[in-house]
């Protein structure tokens, strides 16, 4: 599965170090501030509606008698901010939310200042009707505000300093497929002040700013119960990541004679004047990166950056990504122009995704020397300390090509991918819960994305399909797979508190489902998109099965009855005994009235509508899933999904059940021999997994990453065995791999496991948990408890 590569005019070895000396931040917040409203107003620039593309900038000077130990700030902005001190950027934010969760960071910038003058800098830019579906907004503006009465000297207010930086417009993205990112930029540096950071700058032709309102956190509304233009909450993520990479070749340049220390950012290229040139980079894996381009000189000249996952053909196919001949670039620009001037540093406000991106320049009357080009890597800080392996390489490729699509698919929320939308689906982030907190033991984030999808509750009862997002978008199933998110927290997590705040919205859920059961005891005809898998084939339409639209569907029949019986566990957890006996009845209820509809005894399968002209193996993977197939028969039909090639097929995405159902029949055995899609995938030359095999309009989305999740749970076979993950239960799966090797992060300490068969299959090995960790092992008749520590595992044929 290595890369492989020709015409190559440079290769140089990737170096990657930290770049972001963050203030600390911190979570030493003045009760004050969460309780009371701030003396801090929100401030924006005089004179605009708030409501228009533009970028601002704010500055504030002040001074210090002395040197200080600690200097905590609070800040946040609409839509978003980058902070600096002193020069020294900060971070940036706020992390997303909506208007009644906005979001505040906190940070000690006590280490960026020094006695006598100081200046805080901000760039605030609102994207207006062209930003992301993720972002919500109400106007432009930021606010900063000091932790106690020592900081309180650079509260924001009308003696903070603002400008509108006109470089700055929007370019609009139009394309074929969905996008919902927002828009590029165009930059033109003749029109920007140079400078503005420093204390030294000029500012005395700026305004000053105008004040909006206080900031006001949730527990400073009293009277009268009128919300504000933001409520505040503190940040509940981690700061993103941000480090520096360097691109790993040119793959192709109209410029002759680049020097190999160019990559490295040890010596600047020249292009002549009145020169048109393109230059092809290759990060050599799909990024996620703030691009960074210094330039001098060149005065009028254009240089437009283009940023592409893969290139395409005349016919507008990707095929192997790795292959440049007769294929050209397409995708997302952003455009500089260059003033003329010296040391020039041009930074995107929002990253980029890219593998390649061209790099294509016109110069005017005046040569213009670049630099440096290199780009800034960002994602939410996620840390792999997992391990999977084994004697099969390729299995050693899917891990490392799966945790990459996860890591860059999760940045402030999950997202389904980071090139088109950057939006929090259902659907995808359930598998991406479990693929991350599995591999990095970090909860955060799925626990982050329950409660968001939790807030975009409607008033007739569902969730939103994706969250946050200011478009609203309605797909049912996905209220479904909500609630086993909720499940799969409760499973993993000691967290009882949050796990029942969320019952009251799961039962919202099930109710508006239990009012589409008709005479037939299935679900009948179903309003809005709902949309099971990407499937190109008979009466399947954009995603939705047969049925939805004018009958009955056996397959969003049987996922309400998985969500049923996931949900009534965990409704009796908490007591709420009547509704979880209810609703075990009511899914009996609708198995029975599905089978007695549905199942066509000649064929031996279950159809996806009464009429039975549709066959899929989604329905019949539900009703494995919920035993509305005998146990006894599950074998024989999973088997018969898996051969049959006249029923719809399961994308990447519903793989993940595939597996789950053929684990239920007691085939897991054969999980490996599954693995053929992304093994294709990685013969195609793909550094993540796409949404769907070719022709695919996205070639990363962390639904198809559901391989590592499985290589941990279901090969090296780790799953809670009790709520909170309070035991453990290993049951492996090799196959027919000869040893495996697994570790896997738990709350406690380090789960691992050691397999290995010798040439009669005898398999010896052990498993080792952390201490006040007990548990069982399951494996080829073999059941032994498991204490803290190391436990030897020995199995004779």
């Amino acid at each position: 599965m290595k890369l492989k590569y020709r015409h190559l005019l440079l290769i140089i070895v990737v170096i990657l170090t930290s770049i972001k000396s963050f203030a600390q931040s911190t979570e030493n917040i003045n009760s004050d501030l969460l309780n009371k409203p701030w003396q801090a107003k929100w401030i924006t620039c005089p004179g605009i509606s708030g409501n228009e593309f533009g970028v601002y900038l704010f500055r504030k000077t002040f001074t210090l008698n002395s040197e200080t130990k600690q200097f905590i700030i609070h800040v946040s902005a609409d839509n978003r901010y980058k902070l600096y001190v002193n020069e020294k950027y900060i971070s940036n934010g706020p992390e997303r939310g909506d208007l009644l969760k906005w979001h505040f960071d906190s940070f000690d910038i006590a280490p960026y200042l020094k006695q006598g003058e100081n200046i805080i800098t901000a760039l605030v830019w609102n994207f207006a009707e062209e930003r992301p579906v993720a972002q919500f907004t109400n106007q432009t503006g930021f606010i900063l505000q000091g932790n106690t009465s020592t900081e309180s000297i650079v509260n924001t207010d009308k003696n903070w300093h603002i400008s509108k930086d006109s470089a700055y417009t929007s370019l609009p993205v139009r394309i074929p497929q969905y996008y919902a990112v927002g828009p590029r930029e165009r930059f033109n540096s003749e029109s920007h002040p140079w400078g503005w950071l420093q204390a030294s700058f000029d500012d005395s032709s700026w305004k000053k700013a105008k004040e909006l309102s206080y900031g006001t956190p949730l527990k400073s509304f009293k009277e009268y119960g009128e919300t504000s233009q933001y409520i505040l909450y503190p940040r509940d993520i981690p700061q993103i990541e941000e480090k520096p990479q360097r691109f790993i070749q040119i793959r192709r340049s109209d410029l002759p004679g680049i020097p190999e220390n160019f990559l490295t950012g040890k010596q600047a290229i020249t292009i002549p004047s009145h020169s048109k040139i393109k230059i092809l980079f290759d990060q050599n894996n799909l990024t996620n990166a703030y691009p960074v381009l210094k330039f001098s000189k060149g005065k009028n000249s254009e240089i437009k950056l283009t940023y592409a996952e893969s290139l395409v053909n005349d016919k507008s196919e990707k095929g192997n990504r790795n292959e440049i001949h007769n294929k050209k670039i397409v995708g997302t620009q952003d455009n500089i122009i260059s003033d003329g001037g010296e040391n020039r540093t041009y930074q995107t406000l929002w990253w980029r995704t890219f593998r390649y991106l061209e790099l294509e320049i016109e110069t005017k009357d005046e040569p213009l020397t670049i630099i440096d080009f290199y780009s800034i890597f960002t994602g939410y800080p996620l840390t792999e300390k997992a391990t999977f392996k084994c004697n099969d390489s390729a299995l050693t490729d899917i891990w490392n090509v799966g945790w990459r699509t996860q890591r860059l698919c999760a940045g402030e929320t999950f997202f389904d991918c980071p090139y088109y939308e950057q939006l929090q689906y259902a659907g995808d982030t359930r598998i991406q819960n479990l693929v991350s907190s599995y591999v990095s033991g970090d909860f955060t984030m799925m626990k982050n994305a329950v409660a968001s999808l939790h807030d975009s509750h409607m008033p007739f009862g569902l969730t939103q399909s994706r969250y946050p997002g200011y478009v609203t978008q309605i797909i049912p199933p996905f209220s479904l797979i909500w609630i086993t998110m909720v499940h799969d927290y409760w499973m993993m997590n000691e967290d009882k508190s949050f796990t029942k705040s969320m019952i009251p919205g799961i039962l919202d859920v099930l109710n508006w489902y239990e009012s589409k059961i008709d005479s037939t005891g299935m679900l009948g005809r179903m309003e809005w998109w709902n949309f099971v898998d990407w499937v190109n084939y008979k009466n399947w339409n954009s995603g939705t099965p047969p049925g939805i639209n004018t009958s009955n569907s056996s397959i969003i029949s049987l996922q309400y009855v998985y969500t049923l019986e996931k949900a009534s566990t965990l409704l009796n957890a908490y007591n709420f005994k009547d509704p979880a006996t209810r609703y075990l009845k009511l899914a009996e209820s609708i198995k029975s009235a599905v089978y007695k509809t549905c199942f066509d005894k000649q064929r031996g399968l279950l159809a996806d509508t009464p009429d039975k002209l549709n066959y899929s193996q989604h329905a019949n993977i539900l009703a494995i899933l919920t035993n509305t197939i005998a146990k006894e028969l599950q074998p024989v039909v999973m088997k018969k999904i898996l051969n049959e090639k006249d029923i719809a097929q399961c994308s990447y995405y519903f793989r993940f059940y595939l597996a789950e159902a053929n684990e239920k029949a007691g085939l897991s055995e054969g999980y490996l021999e599954m693995l053929d899609p992304w093994k294709q995938m990685l013969d195609n030359g793909l550094t993540t997994f796409a949404e769907q095999p070719d022709p695919t309009r996205s070639d990363c989305h962390a639904w198809s990453a559901s391989p590592v999740y499985y290589f941990l749970s279901l090969v090296c076979g780790i799953k809670p065995n009790e709520p909170g993950f309070k035991s453990v239960r290993i049951e492996p799966h090799m196959g027919q791999l000869n040893w495996i090797e697994g570790t896997m992060p738990h709350r406690l300490g380090t789960i691992s496991l050691k397999l290995k068969k010798d040439k009669q299959n005898n398999i010896t090995g052990e498993v080792s948990l952390p201490k006040n960790l007990t548990g069982f092992f399951i494996m080829e008749g073999l059941s032994k408890p498991l204490k803290s520590g190391i436990n030897p595992i020995r199995i004779n044929k």
